[in-house]
């Protein structure tokens, strides 16, 4: 089972030798590569063999490359993540309009939910106004409840002050947590043989992970409450760390309790079913544990 999340922080040579990942630096460490589920570069000063790139990806462990900043700038995806790839490439073009709304929309108020849960666990009032958005959601959510929802929420976390177009350390840190996670739903797109830039409701030509940014939404919350206990006033290596500890948090999907790569594995592939055999009922959202 891959569960850990690899950050290699400082000047070392990364290769692979008998079913480890070999970490030399001022010291040698051998990780076994079953256990990992994403590798963080995080310095430019490491180096890989095109060997461990490919063991890599052959067990789908997700690899995130940091730029100069320390800041996650880029990922390495495979070009086939199933054997019947061509297949499922095709089934995705021919979503119907009218599917991809209706999982859209469904999305749209679990994200909602999502949000009212977070500021009720934390005692905010304004949880009581975003269920009610919840059922004034329509088709598409062309009355865009989602904006309206994100300003009440965001004011409700951070302050009436707040925008999420401002440079601050608490944005800084929401955008850390968000690339992280988006970097799990593109795995395991990829990983069900889809393609990432097709995508649902986002449309953005530039923007190579359509709809991993779709699917993503109703998890946003656990980066949210993560970045509101945290209250950075700067954003460093040391509280990077901590967001990443999100990787370890524990959620109940489908009657059970999985680790967050487990529960975002089991979403992913109930979407994909949904859209393929229009099992809308049967999409699998988490619930996070209080």
């Amino acid at each position: 089972m891959s569960w850990r999340t690899v950050v290699v922080s400082n000047n070392a040579k990364l290769d692979y030798q008998l079913g480890y990942l070999v970490v030399r630096g001022r010291e040698t460490t051998k990780i076994y590569l079953q256990e990992i589920g994403i590798l963080l570069i995080e310095s430019t000063a490491v180096s890989l063999t095109s060997y461990l790139l490919n063991e890599l990806i052959k067990r789908k462990i997700k690899i995130i490359f940091c730029d100069e900043k320390r800041n996650p700038s880029s990922e390495l995806l495979p070009y086939y993540g199933s054997h019947d790839t061509s297949i499922r490439l095709q089934r995705q073009i021919e979503w119907t309009q009218e599917d991809k709304t209706t999982v859209w929309t469904k999305i749209v108020r679990e994200k909602i939910w999502q949000q009212a849960v977070l500021l009720e666990k934390l005692q905010k009032q304004e949880a009581e106004l975003l269920k009610e958005y919840i059922q004034e959601v329509k088709e598409g959510d062309i009355s865009n409840r989602e904006g309206h929802a994100a300003k009440v929420y965001f004011h409700a976390l951070f302050g009436k002050e707040f925008a999420r177009t401002q440079e601050h350390p608490i944005n800084a840190a929401l955008n850390y947590g968000y690339t992280i996670l988006l970097s799990y739903f593109n795995r395991e797109i990829t990983a069900n043989g889809y393609v990432t830039q097709l995508g649902l409701f986002h449309e953005n030509r530039f923007n190579p992970f359509n709809l991993g940014s779709d699917l993503m939404e109703p998890y946003r919350p656990l980066v949210d409450e993560v970045v509101y206990c945290l209250n950075p006033e700067r954003f460093e290596t040391e509280e990077k760390h901590k967001i990443l500890k999100l990787c370890e948090k524990q959620v109940m999907i489908a009657e059970r309790k999985e680790f967050l790569d487990g529960a975002i594995k089991m979403y992913v592939r109930s979407v994909l079913e949904a859209l393929n055999h229009k099992t809308f009922s049967q999409i699998k959202f988490y619930q996070n544990e209080l």
